[in-house]
């Protein structure tokens, strides 16, 4: 009885002493690995959906900077000095009036054509592995029935629907990932102007741990941290409770934005946005990262954008290789109509990257930076690698052969898609690879082509 006694104390104190693994500094969060599956699935889907879907404006083709463009900054821009927001001001007033407040776009966002499942379907035709839904942004109005947002969220007002969990339902049922991003800041609330302290235990944390408890996301993905250090917002505390104390605690994912000084720096994962990389240089992270941008020049639906705003599917994809040959991930956003409808020509982009994945996603999902890749360097040409095998992406068909050094062995080399024959070389180290002629019959790819190494580095 006594051997059983001590058993369970000595179990106890392990279960007592796990709850207490990470602690309330950086230096013990940033200890917590990223959980594998984020590097593992290198390709997700950002949706910027809320009230700001209504007016749907920015001036996507004036010269006025990357962030100036965002639609999802309308309420923000249409109340700034700055030169991007008189243009705001100016199509606000003209269309609105000036007394027409940004409040009153809210019982318009009705999200009436609305189907979740119709997105997960898209997203996983995509290709995509994971999604993460603005729960809220810049603006406060929250995508599900949150009690410190009453009367402005999804729930009480607009659509009348928990935009959160009836996405997550679809999104997981699809077999992917399901992440939020979260807003930290509030652009007009008054306890966050005038009792940040207050703001941040009674009405910022209490809704993060609404999110997590109540959906259980995969990712968390924070924005808005800039007004103040970590520090200030209580970050390390939070994350602290979230990996040791949470529904999610051991699949979890955050990124780095907890803070003013923390952005490629602290957290979790590293971001980059529209290819600007905050507070130092992506060649030195060696953490994993993510690219997020717009398939246009905005993160919301923007309705002056026209086809020539939007990336094609060949830059999209060359993107993809680019980010992920360089050991990130990409998150590529889109932005619906206040309706609850993915504009076309988004869909068509996603179409695209999807075949394209369908074919060649091996050498995207599950592979890792190839770290001899510098000393490999062709133009138009990127590697992954995946175990012993190592998979050259080339945006461009080659014209010419394309030598490879550092490989130990081959046991074969085919180009994905290619029934045919590809014939090569190996000499030492190095391996050369003859380029087969294609017919429009025999090319399998209408945008990057993949060779894959078998056994390089047995």
């Amino acid at each position: 009885m006594k051997k059983i006694l001590l058993l369970l104390v000595v179990l106890l104190f392990v279960i007592s002493g796990y709850s207490q693994q990470y602690k309330n500094n950086w230096k013990s969060i940033d200890s917590r690995p990223v959980p594998e599956w984020f590097e593992d699935v290198k390709f997700g889907i950002f949706i910027h959906w809320g009230v700001y879907s209504v007016p749907a404006w920015a001036p996507a083709n004036a010269d006025i900077g990357v962030y100036a463009k965002y639609s999802e900054w309308y309420w923000s821009r249409i109340n700034d000095n700055s030169d991007a927001g008189k243009l705001f001001r100016e199509y606000h007033n003209t269309m609105y009036g000036e007394d027409f407040q940004y409040q009153d776009f809210a019982p318009q966002f009705k999200a009436q054509h609305w189907d979740p499942e119709q997105w997960a379907e898209l997203f996983k035709r995509a290709g995509a592995k994971y999604v993460v839904l603005t729960s809220k942004h810049h603006e406060g109005f929250t995508l599900w029935p949150s009690e410190q947002s009453w009367n402005w969220n999804s729930v009480d007002i607009g659509p009348h629907r928990d935009i959160c969990g009836d996405l997550t339902k679809a999104v997981k049922d699809a077999g992917l990932h399901m992440g939020f991003y979260y807003s930290l800041y509030e652009w007009y609330n008054p306890l966050y102007h005038n009792n940040l302290e207050k703001y941040v235990d009674d009405h910022m944390i209490p809704q993060m741990k609404d999110l997590v408890n109540s959906y259980k996301p995969d990712l968390l993905w924070t924005d808005g941290e800039w007004d103040h250090p970590s520090e200030k917002w209580k970050s390390t505390e939070f994350l602290a409770w979230l990996y040791d104390d949470s529904p999610v605690k051991n699949s979890i994912c955050v990124n780095d934005r907890w803070g003013k000084e923390t952005r490629s720096k602290h957290g979790g994962f590293y971001t980059t946005e529209y290819d600007l990389v905050h507070e130092g240089q992506k060649g030195e992270i060696q953490k994993a990262w993510e690219e997020c941008r717009g398939i246009g020049t905005s993160f919301g639906y923007n309705q002056m954008e026209t086809p020539d705003n939007y990336m094609t599917s060949d830059a999209l994809i060359d993107m993809l290789v680019a980010k992920v040959a360089d050991g990130g991930n990409l998150l590529l956003d889109v932005g619906p109509t206040a309706d609850g409808r993915i504009p076309a020509i988004q869909q068509q982009r996603l179409f695209d990257i999807g075949d394209w994945l369908q074919l060649n996603g091996e050498a995207i999902y599950g592979t890792r930076k190839w770290n001899d890749a510098d000393e490999n360097k062709h133009d138009n040409v990127y590697y992954t690698r995946k175990g012993n095998d190592l998979y050259v992406l080339c945006t461009r068909f080659p014209e010419s052969s394309i030598e490879i050094k550092g490989i130990k062995k081959v046991s074969n080399v085919n180009l994905l898609g290619f029934n045919g024959e590809v014939n090569y070389k190996k000499s030492g180290k190095k391996v050369t690879i003859n380029i087969p002629q294609l017919s429009p019959l025999t090319n399998p790819s209408e945008y990057a082509w993949v060779f894959k190494i078998e056994n390089a580095f047995k």
